[in-house]
């Protein structure tokens, strides 16, 4: 019997920083600038790591750190950075049900960092986005609790599979949902949203589903809270977290980090962090609180995985004793 089982994205990443990076004002870029280098020449690094990554094994790290017995499922190529992500796995005491295809290579991040707030990543989506619902073993998936996060690309498909395993065998389902997932809405969303456990957003992501403006944070619970059966949590970046079940709704800011290297991993680390306290406690005050220390921790680190925390050190170290939430009655 698993604790948690957890689905999506599994990636190798590569983080690349350079002095000679620039970035460049320009309306030709959506966001206003763009990242430039020198055509033609060589650019030196000033740093680099290799790491693994994606929403999936980010969450089983997490929940093998939390002390939780936890599988993972996804696909990933016969190549060296599937292997990464294997042994890796193994290392945590993951059990890993993972399909490998014979064509596409794993995913694959490269994460170029400017600045200390400021990356750009190049993405292969590669054969993590290719799950089927031949490559869920649903014979060996005796859990107490799903998380599933973002399913994308043909990967969608086995969405609703896993959903309807979970609700005939009484398995807790969290959804973090991808933009596949997202572009269904409210209506599309519906049958899925009554049985899920916790539905785990951004406020953007929120904002979409609600289709409303994301500064309206109580319209969009109110209408949220009218198709998700459980608790519905809104991440809001450095201005924290906002949640509701229903009855309550639950609003945090931030720990202080201690200091700031890259904000890779962090919404993966609050969601698997959250879901880890609430299995543990039952209380939402509590998840909150191991969400929000694992975000920070994170952030704190370079690479997905790197600062997530073990169950002891979030008892042991007295940064995390402290954190304010606010608790209000709908």
């Amino acid at each position: 019997m698993f604790d948690v089982v957890t689905f999506g994205s599994a990636t190798r990443d590569l983080f690349i920083r350079s002095k000679e990076f620039k970035t460049l004002k320009n309306k030709e870029f959506i966001t206003g600038q763009g990242i430039c280098f020198n055509l033609g020449s060589k650019i030196y690094l000033d740093d680099m790591l290799f790491t693994t990554g994606g929403g999936g094994t980010n969450a089983a790290a997490t929940f093998a750190k939390q002390g939780f017995k936890t599988a993972y499922i996804g696909r990933i190529g016969k190549d060296s950075g599937g292997r990464a992500i294997k042994e890796e796995l193994k290392d945590l005491r993951v059990v890993s049900f993972i399909s490998e295809d014979n064509k596409l290579k794993t995913a694959y991040s490269i994460i170029i960092s400017v600045s200390q707030k400021e990356r750009t990543i190049l993405v292969y989506n590669g054969a993590c986005h290719y799950l089927s619902v031949k490559g869920v073993p649903f014979a060996k998936l005796k859990a107490k609790w799903f998380y599933i996060a973002g399913l994308s690309g043909k990967s969608a498909q086995v969405l609703l599979p896993i959903i309807d395993f979970a609700k005939k065998n009484k398995i807790k389902v969290v959804l973090n949902p991808g933009a596949a997932q997202l572009n269904l809405g409210l209506n599309g969303l519906k049958n899925i949203l009554n049985t899920v456990d916790v539905l785990i957003l951004n406020q953007e992501e929120g904002a979409k589903l609600a289709e409303l403006p994301f500064e309206k944070e109580k319209e969009i619970f109110k209408k949220l809270d009218k198709f998700v059966r459980g608790i519905v949590v809104m991440t809001k970046g450095p201005k924290g977290v906002v949640v509701s079940d229903g009855k309550c709704v639950y609003s945090a800011g931030t720990f202080k980090e201690k200091r700031y290297v890259d904000r890779t991993g962090a919404g993966d680390a609050f969601g698997s962090g959250f879901v880890s306290g609430l299995i543990r406690t039952n209380k939402i005050e509590e998840a909150i609180k191991l969400g929000s220390a694992n975000g920070t921790a994170v952030v704190e680190e370079l690479g997905a995985k790197n600062g997530l925390l073990t169950k002891a050190r979030f008892e042991k170290e007295p940064r995390w004793k402290k954190f304010k939430i606010t608790k209000i009655k709908l």
